[in-house]
């Protein structure tokens, strides 16, 4: 897959990459993973955030994928996306610009 701006790809793209990133209860206390390894997002986050280039990363798992790495990074700004700006997170209504009534 060709690497692209977050907002200009298609939500078939988005989802493909997404669907890359999984929950077990049973594997690092619910965690989102990488396809079903012990290999937590965070993880892959904290090491690209240290510096590690995605190819120092890829030889050191050899069952991962470039794809996998996106699919972190969007993950994760899809996540940011939902914080608002002091860092709560926003309701479904609040991302979809409905307003509140009482």
């Amino acid at each position: 897959m060709r690497a692209a701006k977050i907002d200009t790809m298609t939500e078939t793209d988005r989802n493909a990459l997404l669907s890359r990133i999984t929950r077990d209860p049973d594997k690092l206390c619910g965690k989102p993973i990488i396809r079903g390894h012990r290999l937590a997002v965070e993880h892959v986050l904290g090491m690209l955030a240290a510096g590690d280039t995605p190819e120092t990363i890829l030889d050191g798992y050899a069952w991962l994928e470039l794809e996998d790495i996106q699919a972190c990074l969007l993950f994760a700004a899809e996540r940011v996306g939902d914080l608002d700006p002091a860092g709560a997170r926003r309701s479904n209504r609040e991302r979809a610009g409905v307003e509140h009534s009482l």
